[in-house]
């Protein structure tokens, strides 16, 4: 008998179209809003990581490795603080989305906020913000009912 833990509940694009729409119009935002699509990829892992999303992660990790990014770029974002490959503006963008995605356990401290002025105009902190907030709802609807995956190149316990 399959793990009933894994199983997915339901589609929320076949019971609320309507949702899935909306949801689809802050993403379109985000990809149109300028901000460079690796700092969008960056987000979108980070962000799915912290959540335990792992729908999120494997379907970003595969766009970014289509962007032109390396697995070591990826398998060091959990470790970003101590890995030497990040730019200040690729920081101040994963303090932030840390930081807000997390927003439970600290709201968002001033250092992260004033880091972030330094790398980012008022429009692209904003951008930015959007861009935390749609993940991390794509995330709790994901979790909430348990997207499955979509696996390349694991086998899939049975």
């Amino acid at each position: 008998m399959p793990d009933k833990s894994t199983q997915p509940r339901l589609d929320i694009t076949k019971i609320s179209p309507d949702l899935y729409k909306a949801m689809a119009g802050l993403q379109n935002y985000v990809e149109t809003s300028g901000l460079d699509k690796k700092l969008l990829d960056l987000i979108k892992i980070r962000a799915s990581q912290i959540n335990g999303c792992a729908y999120c992660i494997v379907m970003h990790t595969n766009d970014a490795r289509k962007h032109g990014e390396n697995d070591e770029w990826m398998h060091l974002l959990n470790a970003w603080r101590e890995a030497p490959i990040y730019s200040a503006r690729e920081r101040a963008a994963l303090a932030w989305t840390e930081a807000v995605t997390k927003i439970s356990d600290r709201h968002v401290p001033d250092e992260v906020y004033d880091e972030a002025r330094r790398q980012f105009s008022e429009k692209e902190l904003v951008d930015l913000t959007a861009a935390v907030i749609a993940i991390n709802a794509w995330n709790r609807a994901a979790i909430a009912f348990r997207a499955t995956p979509r696996l390349t190149s694991a086998k899939v316990a049975a």
